[in-house]
């Protein structure tokens, strides 16, 4: 969930025509020799690392086309003319990638105190759910363009869940447009659909939802259940992301708590009842999944970084957050998925068609 208190090519361009070429070798196993296997495994990693300057061996990575992406957290950040240097550097390394798409370049902007990047939107979302679908869409256009302009292109937001009672969880530090169903769907359609619009992708997060969640009920910390009714998670909690994937939103973020409802034994970013059942079958959704956090508190059951990784790709997960602000985290996501997609133990189809997604998500952005 990452708490504020806790962190923070065209198409018709020449490469454009390459990764063209590319995503069609890509939907199906068979064309997995396409990318070696570390590189296929590595379009499943989002990478993070500590201070204002990416470490060499991240650099190595891009290069080497064995990562997706980086996400950027408060402590990577002094400044927009900093940080769009280190964005520059990044898009440069990757340009010697044989991989050829842009890298995601991450960060959470949802508005209010939860800001990585200085500026805009300067409304939490509580405060656009007062005010409405206009504050609502001109969040997502600023949004977009902050990010935009130091060279970003994917959005960790909206936060598209239903809190319950002031001073929860997601209300703690105004992350949830309303209590009502209704008015989260509809601002959360409008900040997507606006920021999207600036070449941003979108994130609809925290699926199936937390806005059950109470004040300690924290996944960062640790391991949470939520007794939530399936009644209740079906007319109240996911029928905002059934607004999200209508409108086309890029990215769904999945929850770290469990929901017995749908699977009483694993997390629900951990659990393909709800990643490949509920998100992907039942709400229609075909864009790219990424998990919240690897190391959060919810998953020490889980083993380690590797066991972790494994787990969540087993469930469907196409994309891996490694944000532990430390590259050997991402390192040992990369091995493990290597590894298991060598040995079989991932099934290959699967495993090349998330691929393919990501690399979509990738080639769609300017």
């Amino acid at each position: 969930m990452r708490t504020p208190m806790r962190r923070r090519w065209g198409a018709g361009s020449a490469v454009g025509l390459v990764l063209a070429a590319a995503l069609t070798a890509l939907p199906t196993a068979s064309a997995a020799p396409t990318l070696t296997t570390r590189q296929l495994a590595g379009q499943r990693v989002v990478y993070s690392y500590p201070g204002l300057t990416p470490p060499q061996s991240l650099l190595d990575r891009i290069r080497a086309g064995e990562t997706a992406g980086v996400i950027f957290f408060g402590e990577n950040i002094s400044g927009t003319a900093q940080i769009a240097g280190v964005v520059a550097q990044l898009r440069a390394a990757a340009a010697q990638s044989p991989v050829p798409a842009p890298l995601l370049l991450m960060t959470d902007q949802e508005g209010g105190q939860v800001r990585r990047l200085p500026g805009a939107p300067l409304l939490s979302q509580e405060q656009v759910g007062a005010q409405g679908t206009t504050a609502a869409r001109d969040a997502g256009t600023s949004a977009g363009q902050n990010l935009r302009g130091v060279g970003m292109n994917v959005n960790l937001a909206p936060v598209a869940d239903v809190y319950r009672v002031p001073g929860d969880l997601m209300d703690q530090y105004g992350r949830s447009y309303s209590t009502d169903s209704g008015t989260v769907g509809v601002l959360s359609r409008a900040f997507i659909q606006a920021q999207q619009a600036t070449g941003v992708a979108a994130t609809a997060k925290h699926f199936p939802g937390l806005g059950p969640a109470g004040a300690a009920e924290n996944t960062d910390t640790r391991p949470v259940t939520l007794t939530t009714s399936l009644s209740d998670l079906r007319t109240r909690d996911e029928p905002p992301y059934d607004l999200a994937v209508a409108a086309g939103v890029k990215l769904v973020m999945l929850s770290w708590a469990v929901y017995p409802a749908l699977d009483a034994s694993r997390p629900a970013g951990l659990s393909p009842t709800v990643v490949r059942d509920e998100l992907r079958r039942d709400r229609g959704f075909q864009g790219v999944t990424i998990t919240d956090a690897l190391e959060a508190g919810a998953l020490q059951p889980y083993g380690t970084t590797g066991d972790r990784a494994l787990l969540a790709a087993a469930a469907g997960m196409d994309l891996i957050l490694a944000s532990a602000r430390d590259t050997t985290q991402g390192d040992q996501v990369l091995d493990a998925l290597a590894t298991a997609y060598t040995a079989g133990t991932l099934d290959r189809q699967a495993f090349t068609a998330a691929t393919d997604r990501v690399l979509t998500l990738r080639g769609s952005l300017p």
